[in-house]
């Protein structure tokens, strides 16, 4: 691989709860049990495609922890750098939808073993040794003061070293406001490459908006994406502006595409109609780690985002927050086989 070397990905982890068959929380009474994290997703994308990865993160020291980092392992991560200690892993349960009713994510992370680390839980010469890319999402920040310190001390140490970093934006109202994520993600634009979002998250953290978008309605002009890009890499020095453009018929139809803007113009993957979907949850992370695979490749832009969305469709098919795909599977689907025939 073309300036081949370490992706990291550094943020919370979680174990997901899920009732089975679409059932709503409040009628099931079995759930089933996996684990995830934002970067995790990311980083297990990557693995399965063969980049090196490893993830830093704290977890109890418990048998809870230990499942989660086992979980990892399985898909090939590198786990050494996530520290144990604190109280407990944080939880989220999915609620999948079907036709007009959409899924429902609902949180329990607060005083999580990530959320309450500091800075000095985590030796950045050791995360970071033979990295090429650090990578990191806005829930990390979310979860407040002491984690941002931790991480502002992995982006400076990143950036001293000539790592690239890239940031999902990932913003989640029950976590923190638009202003609180304003402030921050301001403070750390500086030390940010690469900047992935979806259709809201430029508008919501940094004012910048996409005239004549509705998300509601399925309306996404293309051409004022282009502009919210240009305007963010003016603005805040990014490299690379990447976002996925959903149109969401309903939580079963899909239609899905990915954007990539750069200094080398806009690069708009074809658009893919993703139905019945399996399992959404994910599919952003997916578009992150496809796009990132790309780039750490050195591909052409096209090619770069052409890989990013296929790879995150496929995701759509996977129940859990994984993306348990082969560098074949996906190159297939660029090449135009979506015809899902059975492979002997």
């Amino acid at each position: 691989m073309s300036g081949a070397g370490v992706f990291v990905g550094f943020g919370d982890l979680l174990m997901r709860l899920e009732p089975p068959a679409s059932q709503r929380v409040v009628q099931s009474s079995e759930f089933r049990v996996g684990f995830t994290g934002a970067e995790a997703n990311a980083a297990v994308l990557l693995a399965n495609l063969g980049v090196p990865t490893r993830v830093a993160s704290k977890v109890p020291a418990s048998p809870v922890g230990q499942a989660c980092v086992n979980f990892l392992r399985r898909y090939g991560v590198d786990t050494s750098t996530i520290v144990r200690g604190g109280e407990r892993l944080g939880i989220f349960f999915v609620e999948t939808g079907a036709a007009q009713r959409a899924s429902t994510v609902i949180y329990d992370r607060a005083h999580s073993s990530f959320a309450t680390s500091a800075a000095e839980d985590y030796d950045w010469a050791t995360i970071l040794d033979g990295a090429r890319w650090l990578h990191f999402s806005g829930t990390a920040p979310a979860l407040g003061e002491s984690v941002r310190g931790a991480l502002r001390e992995g982006l400076q140490t990143a950036r001293e070293r000539g790592i690239t970093v890239s940031c999902d934006l990932n913003y989640r109202a029950r976590m923190w406001s638009p202003a609180q994520a304003h402030d921050e993600m301001t403070r750390l634009a500086p030390l940010i490459d690469v900047l992935f979002g979806n259709e809201e998250d430029a508008a919501t953290v940094f004012g910048i908006r996409a005239e004549g978008s509705d998300v509601t309605k399925g309306e996404l002009p293309v051409e004022s994406y282009q502009k919210v890009a240009e305007r963010l890499m003016d603005t805040f020095g990014f490299g690379v502006v990447a976002t996925s453009l959903r149109s969401s018929v309903s939580a079963s139809h899909n239609r899905w595409a990915g954007m990539m803007s750069s200094r080398d113009g806009h690069f708009v993957s074809r658009t893919y109609d993703i139905t019945p979907i399996v399992d959404r949850v994910g599919g952003g992370d997916s578009f992150a780690g496809g796009l990132i695979f790309g780039l750490m490749r050195d591909d052409a832009p096209q090619d770069c985002v052409e890989f990013a969305a296929a790879a995150s469709c496929l995701k759509h098919s996977i129940p859990g927050d994984l993306d348990l795909v082969s560098e074949d599977e996906v190159r297939a689907l660029v090449g135009g086989d979506g015809s899902g025939r059975v492979r002997r």
